[in-house]
């Protein structure tokens, strides 16, 4: 009986866990990675809505959530009210959303090979930036 209850209570607090986290994703129309990236998260648990946003429109994107044009990478994505710039790997992002910081967002700047989305192999560790804050590494995965 008491193996019943739970099984029971597990089977209905399962849906308040797996809720996907949303997120949305500001990305060039013509850009294969940006959806890789995209389709990396909804793997993980995110519930991604893709923009495509042809590229003048995504510059003024970046420059409205201030992300420094060195820590810009070819897509910005926007969760619980912060940016993630690039293709920073999910680890980081869970670690941005369980700590809250008082940052604007983080960063893996530019498109480094192996990085999720990405093809190729990583060469070594992603330093992955804060914007804003002290501006110093957030997390190196």
């Amino acid at each position: 009986m008491k193996r019943f209850i739970i099984l029971l209570a597990a089977a209905l607090l399962l849906p308040l866990t797996a809720a996907a986290q949303s997120a949305t994703m500001y990305k060039d129309p013509f850009c294969g990675c940006c959806t890789g990236h995209a389709e990396y998260l909804r793997e993980n648990g995110f519930d991604v809505t893709i923009v495509e946003t042809p590229p003048e429109k995504l510059a003024a994107i970046k420059e409205k959530h201030q992300v420094p044009p060195a820590l810009q990478g070819c897509h910005t994505l926007l969760v619980k009210g912060y940016v993630v710039e690039g293709h920073v790997p999910v680890e980081a992002i869970e670690k941005l959303l369980a700590e809250e910081p008082d940052i604007i967002g983080v960063s893996l700047p530019g498109m480094p090979l192996g990085s999720p989305g990405m093809g190729g192999l990583k060469t070594a560790p992603f330093q992955i930036m804060t914007i804003g804050g002290d501006g110093g590494v957030f997390a190196e995965i």
